[in-house]
């Protein structure tokens, strides 16, 4: 993968878009997964935080333009088969869950049933305009 246009060298989904894993960069904890663009990718790299797509917004998303709970990138790494983004960052504020807590997968499988373990850091409601 070495030369050329670094962006035209990705498998793109056929809706333009490739999933992106956000990883604490120390801990290695996975923090969130979203979804990235060319555009988002480009200004990731660019301004060394985060930036992805929003599928319901239909637009870009710098991570923490709400909450301000943004992400330092790092490094950005691409997997085997070229279809998935890992961006190892520095999570600021400690806050990458929209529900306020530290990591998106804050719930596990216990007993047949999904059980939340992590707890609410910061009420949404106060981080997020409605």
């Amino acid at each position: 993968m070495s030369g050329g246009d670094w962006l035209e060298q990705l498998a793109w989904g056929a809706d333009g878009l490739l999933p992106a894993i956000a990883q604490d960069a120390d801990s290695g904890e996975v923090l969130m997964v979203a979804w990235m663009n060319r555009d988002a990718l480009a200004a990731t790299a660019a301004r060394g935080e985060a930036v992805y797509w929003s599928r319901s917004r239909g637009r870009l998303w710098h991570k923490g333009e709400e909450s301000g709970n943004t992400q330092a990138v790092r490094e950005i790494r691409v997997d085997c088969d070229h279809d998935v983004i890992l961006l190892k960052v520095t999570q600021l504020g400690g806050i990458a869950c929209h529900t306020g807590r530290r990591t998106c997968f804050y719930r596990r499988l216990h007993g047949g049933a999904w059980e939340e373990v992590d707890p609410v850091l910061r009420d949404p409601g106060e981080i997020y305009r409605e």
